[in-house]
This record gives C-alpha cells, structure tokens and sequence, in this order.
C-alpha cells in the first residue's frame, strides 16, 4: 500500500506540473486562458506591483529554497526519499498556480510590433523557447526530473539509484539549455507592456542567480562539473567545444 500510495502521489504531482506548464504557455503567451500576464488591470498598479513582486518572490523561494541539499535532507526525514522529487515538483506547481489566479496586471505599452514580419519573429521566438524547455527535459531525463521514474522504481520496490552522469548534446553547447529556452519564452513579445517587461526582468533575474546556487551545490557534490564548467559557456553559446562524459551521478541539469 506505502508503494502504491507512493507512486500515485507522484502520479498526481506529474499532472499538477502538466497543467501548471499549460497554463502558463497561455499565461505568457496572452492566449487560451481566462486570466494572463496581460489582462486588463484591475487595481491600481501601485499595488499591483507590490501583489505581483510578492508572488514572485515566494516561487523564487519556494523553488530555490527547496532544491538545496540541506533542505532536501530535512524533507526526507519525514517523507520517502522516493517521494522528495515529487514534492519539490507539486509544490513548484501550486506555486505556479497560486501566482497564476492572483496575478495582477499593471497597465501601459512598452512597445507594440505592427508589421507581420516582425510580429511572426517574435511568435517564432516565443515557440522556440518553449520547444527548447521541453527538448532539455528529455535529452536528461524528463521523468526522472518531475519524480516520476524515482515513484516508479519504488512501486517496482528497486532501490533508487542515480542516473549516469553524462552531457548530452545541448548540454555540450550551453550547461543550461532549459533556461536559455525560458528566457526565449519570457522575452519574445510582439506586445511588450510594462507587466511583460516587469515578469520578463524579474524572471531572468531570478534566473542568473539561482545558476549561481544551483552550480555552487554542483560542485560540491561532483567535482567534475568544475572542469565542465570551465568548457562550456553557462547560456550564450561559444565556438564547439569537447566535454568528456564523466562519473557516475545525477546529471547537473535537473535542479
């Protein structure tokens, strides 16, 4: 029953991140969805920036706060080790969606793309960002990185074990393909209104320090990621470089 209880959860953590990351597509697109990053506002936008910076800060928390190693240490003391990823996963997903139904937008136009061609670039940018979040997940390992394969091992009742240590393609070109495809997605904008820019700022903020905690805590545990590190530029691709496949471990990309 522990097993099955187990693997469902984490079954239901896999949806909550499915729909958390639909949503968001129309989220940030402006499309599909009854609420966006760019509906009307409705409050004053003093206040909206205080509700939004506020929403903001507590994903940023929530996700960075939790993939530290002594964070997880405490959680899998009261939880099943099996069960740790899924739960980072499920509550990066309320986070989401808590973000998503108390977002409030802020007004004005920053700067508005009329001609198609511009407009098509800007879509285009926007599809290729997504496509690229999703292509990273799967060149690691996507089930791994939503908790899905460590559920599914403990249903199996196989001990866990860590995937090989390796670098895949886009991880040879950038050591963080998935975030290059999120910035693709926050900046592509044919519409860029000061909410979009103020989401668009604070996101990639976010971003450039959370590389910072996240490779300090990588190479700790693998010593090899510093060599790495040193061959591979972080979001900006260089000129092709080599980058051996190391040790045995869990691949750097997955927090």
């Amino acid at each position: 029953m522990k097993r099955i209880a187990v693997f469902s959860y984490g079954v239901v953590a896999y949806a909550a991140f499915l729909a958390a990351f639909l949503y968001a597509v129309g989220f940030i697109g402006n499309f599909a969805v009854p609420k966006s990053l760019d509906s009307p506002a409705a409050i004053p936008w003093r206040t909206a920036l205080c509700i939004d910076l506020a929403l903001l800060s507590l994903f940023a928390v929530q996700h960075s706060v939790m993939a530290r190693p002594a964070f997880k240490r405490l959680l899998t003391r009261v939880i099943p080790h099996s069960a740790e990823r899924s739960t980072y996963v499920l509550a990066s997903s309320l986070a989401l969606m808590l973000l998503f139904w108390q977002w409030q937008p802020l007004g004005g136009v920053i700067w508005n793309i009329e001609s198609a061609a511009g407009r098509g670039l800007m879509y285009s940018g926007y599809a290729f960002g997504l496509l690229l979040v999703l292509v990273s997940t799967f060149v690691i390992s996507h089930f791994d990185l939503f908790g899905l394969r460590q559920v599914w091992r403990e249903l199996r009742g196989k001990p866990q074990a860590n995937l090989r240590f390796a670098v895949p393609w886009l991880y040879r070109v950038v050591r963080h393909p998935l975030y290059v495809g999120w910035l693709f997605t926050f900046w592509s904008a044919p519409d860029m209104t000061a909410t979009h820019l103020f989401f668009a700022v604070a996101a990639s903020a976010y971003i450039l320090v959370a590389v910072r905690f996240e490779e300090a805590d990588l190479m700790k545990v693998h010593p090899e990621y510093r060599a790495y590190r040193s061959q591979v530029p972080m979001l900006i691709p260089g000129l092709p470089r080599e980058v051996a496949i190391v040790e045995t471990g869990r691949w750097a990309g997955l927090r």
